[in-house]
């Protein structure tokens, strides 16, 4: 496969060689497809889990968000969820 890059990318990936962050050109393609995939794997995740609670609403499942006491312990256990995600 041959790709073709702007000049500003190509100059981008010569830095990375010139400060050891890379050996070769095809290492920094790598590098940026692996980044790729992972944020690629996040994005389907975060919509499953959005599908799932939409569900669970529809289901009747949802949780009340009536009261700025009840926002601010969902908030808080959302917060404690990602941290813990994030191994934080």
């Amino acid at each position: 496969m041959e790709i073709d890059l702007t000049p500003e990318q190509r100059s981008f990936v010569h830095l990375g060689i010139e400060q050891g962050r890379f050996q070769r050109p095809e290492d920094a393609v790598k590098d940026a497809l692996s980044l790729w995939e992972e944020r690629e794997r996040a994005r389907v995740e975060l919509l499953n889990e959005i599908d799932a609670g939409l569900a669970s609403l529809d289901c009747g499942q949802g949780i009340s968000l009536d009261s700025d006491e009840a926002v601010g312990d969902w908030m808080e256990g959302v917060k404690q969820r990602g941290r813990a995600r994030l191994g934080k």
